[in-house]
């Protein structure tokens, strides 16, 4: 029974009798989805204060794991935490990264944060880094917050007052 291959076209369906409900699970694939397509969404938190004052990037454990289905693949990732910046200087500052495993790939070089209040400040802010890269992999990739201070006169918090820092990766189709 049935019909041939290729005789039931779009043009002989009634309107809404195919149902994304009666598609079969592997009906479609991620190969199948146009560019620009959200394909997965991995997020991973993090809510311990973690602090610095190196002037060379150190790690945080704000951090998520993601394994793009194709290399032509773009991941775009976004980090949000509560920041603090104390520093008992006149120039006080520091930078937030974002590693690719051990790849640098967004700082906001030159002290993102800075200040320059006579005898010190603390300013606690809300800090969002956004980028979208390309890792042309198909390995599973750690995406991480790093930070540095500017002098060791600073010290730098991620995750200020043990709030909810969030990574969120969302792999699209290339």
């Amino acid at each position: 029974g049935g019909l041939p291959d290729g005789t039931v076209d779009a043009g002989t369906l009634a309107t809404d009798s195919v149902t994304a409900a009666k598609l079969e699970v592997s009906a479609i694939t991620s190969a199948d989805l146009p560019a620009g397509s959200v394909l997965q969404v991995v997020e991973g938190t993090h809510s311990s204060q973690e602090t610095t004052t190196s002037t060379s990037y150190v790690a945080t454990y704000l951090d998520a794991v993601i394994t793009p289905s194709s290399t032509s693949s773009k991941i775009l990732v976004t980090i949000t935490f509560p920041a603090d910046i104390v520093g008992s200087v006149t120039h006080t500052g520091g930078d937030y990264a974002i590693y690719r495993d051990s790849t640098h790939i967004l700082a906001m070089n030159g002290d993102s944060n800075y200040s320059s209040v006579s005898g010190g400040t603390n300013m606690a802010t809300n800090v969002s880094l956004q980028k979208l890269d390309s890792p042309s992999s198909t390995s599973a990739i750690t995406y991480k917050l790093y930070m540095r201070a500017r002098t060791s006169n600073t010290t730098m918090k991620s995750c200020h007052n043990s709030g909810m820092g969030t990574v969120t990766l969302m792999e699209i189709a290339g």
